[in-house]
């Protein structure tokens, strides 16, 4: 089934905090605060977007701009439930930012994770996604927890 992706809504909050649970991406409750701006500034340069299937939010991903550059995006999110990762929705959805931030113009895609073991799999996914590995920042996170920095440049 193709899924929708619509503009986040207030209303998709405890279905993304469960998305974030399931992911174990980071504490679910920082959810709300990290999508206030987005849900009440006109002004915001936050975008977030919640992928569906059959209604139900299967996802959801958080860019915004890098400030001080010229077209570069920091992707700061993208999840997509446990029990159906794997299934080609997370590459399903990272294209679709890749596309819409190239119809506006922009150059350049930004994501950083985790250097620990548990986020192998994630690494992996950028790479699959043609993601170069473009740094790593030691004890960035916490002591022995480094930060990976995966650049790509749009099309």
């Amino acid at each position: 089934m193709i899924p929708k992706i619509i503009k986040s809504e207030i209303t998709h909050l405890p279905s993304l905090m469960k998305i974030i649970d399931s992911a174990e991406l980071f504490p679910s409750e920082y959810l709300e605060g990290m999508m206030s701006d987005f849900f009440t500034n006109a002004n915001s340069t936050d975008s977030w977007f919640t992928m569906l299937i059959n209604e139900d939010p299967i996802g959801v991903v958080y860019y915004a701009p890098e400030r001080l550059t010229e077209g570069t995006i920091n992707l700061y999110l993208i999840a997509v439930k446990k029990d159906i990762q794997g299934k080609g929705y997370g590459s399903f959805f990272l294209n679709f930012v890749e596309n819409k931030l190239q119809e506006l113009g922009n150059r350049i895609l930004i994501v950083e994770t985790s250097g620990l073991s548990e986020f192998a799999n994630t690494r992996k996914f950028y790479e699959k996604c043609d993601y170069n590995k473009e740094a790593v920042i030691r004890d960035f996170y916490k002591e022995g927890e480094d930060k990976v920095v995966y650049w790509k440049k749009l099309k």
